[in-house]
């Protein structure tokens, strides 16, 4: 290597390897930083692309986790209420049973009423409370559900049942008068009783489907976030030790640099 003033080639050699270094130092704590090996296009363009798809299908799954938990607490706030009436029913069965009895006294008969009208009135307050976030389907005036259970548009519904109305009917249905008018009484708590257990049945199975969709679409966002992370996520430990050697190699580079810039200072000896 010629010894020269005009060009410090070891000076060059060595900027050139500071330069490289520095740049895969800004790579490296960018990484240590962020979290991401791809934080956005510029690190890999292609990679970054995907990794955007995949993000945006776990919004879109989000989305549909928090439809589906609105369905599933409305579907089982529903069946307690249906379960509660079903519970009074069995009440009202008792006290219709008394009320066949004709050698009660008017005070007794009275008193048994009063006890079935109050049953009866439960029944009604459960179906009118049995609401979730502003939706009933028991009660006058419900409507159906429907709920988005995926991102490819399958669509899942509860359906209403006014059952308010039905305990209405059978209220007004009830005579409770003694024995002549038991079995028309039982005919209508019976009507009343089927319109429960089937909005039971009914719900109960909706409520499972999409308790078991919600399960299915809460795995696989787990997934696909693993997945996510694989693609994107950076080995911070990996990339701590290397910013680390990064940086003493820096120094050596600044140092070898500072060397090579001494140099052509040697030649001035010549002429002394």
């Amino acid at each position: 290597m010629p010894n020269s003033v005009n060009t410090n080639t070891g000076a060059l050699v060595a900027l050139a390897s500071l330069r490289t270094i520095n740049s895969d130092l800004d790579k490296t704590s960018k990484k240590v930083q962020t979290g991401f090996k791809v934080a956005d296009a510029s690190d890999d363009a292609a990679v970054f692309s995907v990794a955007q798809g995949i993000r945006g299908n776990i919004k879109a799954y989000s989305a549909v986790q928090s439809s589906l938990a609105n369905g599933e607490g409305l579907g089982q706030v529903t069946n307690a209420a249906l379960k509660g009436i079903s519970d009074q029913i069995a009440e009202v069965r008792a006290k219709l049973a008394l009320l066949g009895n004709d050698a009660l006294t008017a005070e007794q008969r009275t008193i048994y009423q009063n006890d079935v009208n109050e049953l009866l009135g439960t029944m009604t307050r459960y179906a009118q409370q049995a609401e979730y976030n502003g939706q009933n389907l028991i009660k006058t005036g419900g409507t159906d559900l429907s709920t988005v259970g995926d991102t490819s548009g399958t669509i899942l519904t509860l359906t209403a049942v006014d059952i308010e109305a039905a305990i209405t009917t059978a209220q007004g249905a009830l005579a409770m008068t003694g024995s002549a008018d038991y079995a028309a009484d039982v005919a209508a708590i019976d009507t009343l009783e089927n319109a429960v257990n089937d909005a039971s049945a009914t719900i109960a199975a909706q409520t499972k489907a999409m308790s078991l969709q919600k399960s299915f679409v809460d795995d696989l966002v787990d997934a696909t976030k693993k997945g996510l992370g694989a693609l994107v996520d950076a080995d911070v430990a990996a990339e701590s030790a290397t910013l680390q050697s990064l940086q003493v190699r820096q120094q050596l580079a600044i140092q070898s640099l500072s060397i090579a810039n001494q140099s052509p200072n040697t030649l001035l000896s010549l002429f002394r």
